[in-house]
Protein backbone atom coordinates (compact mmCIF):
# COMPACT_ATOMS: atom_id res chain seq x y z
CA UNK A 1 0.00 0.00 0.00
CA UNK A 2 1.21 3.48 -0.79
CA UNK A 3 0.22 6.46 1.33
CA UNK A 4 1.21 10.09 1.07
CA UNK A 5 0.07 13.37 2.44
CA UNK A 6 0.88 16.84 3.58
CA UNK A 7 0.45 18.29 7.06
CA UNK A 8 0.39 21.96 8.07
CA UNK A 9 1.84 22.28 11.57
CA UNK A 10 1.67 25.52 13.54
CA UNK A 11 5.21 25.21 14.91
CA UNK A 12 8.66 26.31 13.73
CA UNK A 13 10.47 23.87 11.43
CA UNK A 14 13.31 23.39 13.96
CA UNK A 15 10.81 22.28 16.62
CA UNK A 16 9.13 19.86 14.19
CA UNK A 17 12.55 18.46 13.19
CA UNK A 18 13.53 17.85 16.83
CA UNK A 19 10.20 16.12 17.50
CA UNK A 20 10.46 13.90 14.41
CA UNK A 21 13.93 12.68 15.39
CA UNK A 22 12.87 11.76 18.94
CA UNK A 23 11.48 8.21 18.69
CA UNK A 24 9.88 8.40 22.13
CA UNK A 25 7.91 11.53 21.23
CA UNK A 26 6.81 10.12 17.87
CA UNK A 27 5.86 6.80 19.49
CA UNK A 28 3.52 8.58 21.92
CA UNK A 29 1.35 9.38 18.91
CA UNK A 30 1.43 5.90 17.34
CA UNK A 31 -1.94 4.20 17.82
CA UNK A 32 -1.41 0.94 19.71
CA UNK A 33 2.03 1.92 21.01
CA UNK A 34 3.21 -0.33 23.88
CA UNK A 35 6.99 -0.07 24.43
CA UNK A 36 10.19 1.37 22.94
CA UNK A 37 13.77 0.10 22.99
CA UNK A 38 16.34 2.64 21.79
CA UNK A 39 19.28 0.73 20.26
CA UNK A 40 21.20 3.74 18.95
CA UNK A 41 20.73 7.24 17.52
CA UNK A 42 19.31 5.82 14.28
CA UNK A 43 17.87 2.45 15.38
CA UNK A 44 15.00 1.59 17.69
CA UNK A 45 12.43 -1.14 18.34
CA UNK A 46 8.87 -0.07 19.11
CA UNK A 47 6.17 -2.60 19.96
CA UNK A 48 2.69 -1.81 18.65
CA UNK A 49 -0.65 -3.59 18.96
CA UNK A 50 -2.63 -3.47 15.72
CA UNK A 51 -6.10 -4.71 14.92
CA UNK A 52 -7.75 -5.04 11.55
CA UNK A 53 -11.31 -6.22 11.88
CA UNK A 54 -11.36 -9.20 14.24
CA UNK A 55 -7.65 -9.94 13.74
CA UNK A 56 -5.31 -8.49 16.35
CA UNK A 57 -1.51 -8.65 16.33
CA UNK A 58 1.37 -7.19 18.33
CA UNK A 59 4.34 -6.23 16.19
CA UNK A 60 7.86 -5.48 17.35
CA UNK A 61 9.45 -3.39 14.63
CA UNK A 62 13.13 -2.93 13.84
CA UNK A 63 13.33 0.69 12.68
CA UNK A 64 16.36 2.29 11.02
CA UNK A 65 16.57 6.00 10.24
CA UNK A 66 18.35 6.62 6.95
CA UNK A 67 18.93 9.38 4.45
CA UNK A 68 18.72 12.01 7.22
CA UNK A 69 19.50 15.52 5.98
CA UNK A 70 19.11 18.02 8.79
CA UNK A 71 16.96 20.12 8.97
CA UNK A 72 14.43 19.08 6.36
CA UNK A 73 14.53 15.42 5.21
CA UNK A 74 14.53 12.02 6.87
CA UNK A 75 13.59 8.51 5.84
CA UNK A 76 13.20 5.25 7.68
CA UNK A 77 12.81 1.56 7.05
CA UNK A 78 10.99 -0.78 9.40
CA UNK A 79 10.46 -4.51 9.51
CA UNK A 80 8.51 -6.44 12.02
CA UNK A 81 6.64 -9.59 12.73
CA UNK A 82 3.81 -10.85 14.86
CA UNK A 83 2.34 -14.34 15.19
CA UNK A 84 1.67 -15.37 11.58
CA UNK A 85 2.09 -11.88 10.08
CA UNK A 86 4.86 -9.56 8.95
CA UNK A 87 5.21 -5.94 7.90
CA UNK A 88 7.79 -4.08 5.82
CA UNK A 89 7.63 -0.32 5.62
CA UNK A 90 9.58 2.51 4.05
CA UNK A 91 8.68 6.11 4.83
CA UNK A 92 10.11 9.57 4.19
CA UNK A 93 9.26 13.12 5.12
CA UNK A 94 10.32 16.57 4.00
CA UNK A 95 9.85 19.74 6.01
CA UNK A 96 9.40 23.21 4.59
CA UNK A 97 9.14 26.35 6.72
CA UNK A 98 6.10 28.33 5.59
CA UNK A 99 6.84 31.06 8.14
CA UNK A 100 8.69 31.40 11.43
CA UNK A 101 5.81 29.65 13.17
CA UNK A 102 4.37 27.27 10.56
CA UNK A 103 5.82 24.20 8.85
CA UNK A 104 4.63 21.98 6.03
CA UNK A 105 5.46 18.28 6.25
CA UNK A 106 5.14 16.25 3.05
CA UNK A 107 5.35 12.50 3.67
CA UNK A 108 5.14 9.17 1.91
CA UNK A 109 4.91 5.62 3.21
CA UNK A 110 4.98 2.28 1.44
CA UNK A 111 3.71 -0.56 3.60
CA UNK A 112 3.58 -4.27 2.81
CA UNK A 113 1.70 -6.51 5.24
CA UNK A 114 1.77 -10.28 4.76
CA UNK A 115 0.42 -13.33 6.56
CA UNK A 116 -2.76 -13.74 8.57
CA UNK A 117 -3.36 -10.04 9.12
CA UNK A 118 -3.18 -9.41 5.36
CA UNK A 119 -5.29 -12.38 4.28
CA UNK A 120 -8.06 -11.99 6.86
CA UNK A 121 -8.10 -8.20 7.00
CA UNK A 122 -7.34 -7.39 3.34
CA UNK A 123 -10.65 -5.59 2.66
CA UNK A 124 -10.30 -3.45 5.78
CA UNK A 125 -6.57 -2.80 5.71
CA UNK A 126 -6.41 0.42 3.70
CA UNK A 127 -9.30 2.07 5.55
CA UNK A 128 -7.82 1.07 8.90
CA UNK A 129 -4.40 2.38 7.90
CA UNK A 130 -5.91 5.71 6.85
CA UNK A 131 -7.80 6.05 10.17
CA UNK A 132 -4.67 5.22 12.18
CA UNK A 133 -2.61 7.68 10.13
CA UNK A 134 -5.18 10.43 10.75
CA UNK A 135 -5.09 9.71 14.51
CA UNK A 136 -1.29 9.77 14.46
CA UNK A 137 -1.08 13.17 12.74
CA UNK A 138 -3.85 14.66 14.93
CA UNK A 139 -1.76 13.75 17.99
CA UNK A 140 1.46 14.87 16.29
CA UNK A 141 0.01 18.33 15.55
CA UNK A 142 -1.52 18.67 19.03
CA UNK A 143 1.82 17.94 20.73
CA UNK A 144 3.76 20.32 18.49
CA UNK A 145 1.18 23.11 18.53
CA UNK A 146 0.68 23.06 22.31
CA UNK A 147 2.03 26.15 24.03
CA UNK A 148 5.44 25.69 25.63
CA UNK A 149 5.09 25.14 29.37
CA UNK A 150 6.34 28.31 30.98
CA UNK A 151 8.43 28.17 34.10
CA UNK A 152 5.87 29.47 36.57
CA UNK A 153 7.34 31.39 39.46
CA UNK A 154 7.29 29.48 42.73
CA UNK A 155 4.26 30.31 44.80
CA UNK A 156 5.38 32.10 47.93
CA UNK A 157 4.42 30.40 51.16
CA UNK A 158 2.03 32.40 53.26
CA UNK A 159 3.78 33.71 56.40
CA UNK A 160 1.36 32.02 58.79
CA UNK A 161 1.96 28.63 57.13
CA UNK A 162 5.74 28.93 57.43
CA UNK A 163 5.63 30.14 61.03
CA UNK A 164 3.39 27.27 62.15
CA UNK A 165 6.22 24.77 61.97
Amino acid sequence: MHFSGSQQIKAPAAKVWQFVLDPNKVAECAPGFKTMDILGPDRFKPTLAVGIGAVKATFTLDVHLEDVHEPDHAAMRARGSAAGSAVDMKAAMDLKALSESETQMDWTADVNVSGTLASVGARLMEGTAQRLTARFFDCFRQKLEAPEPSAAPATPVAPEASEAS
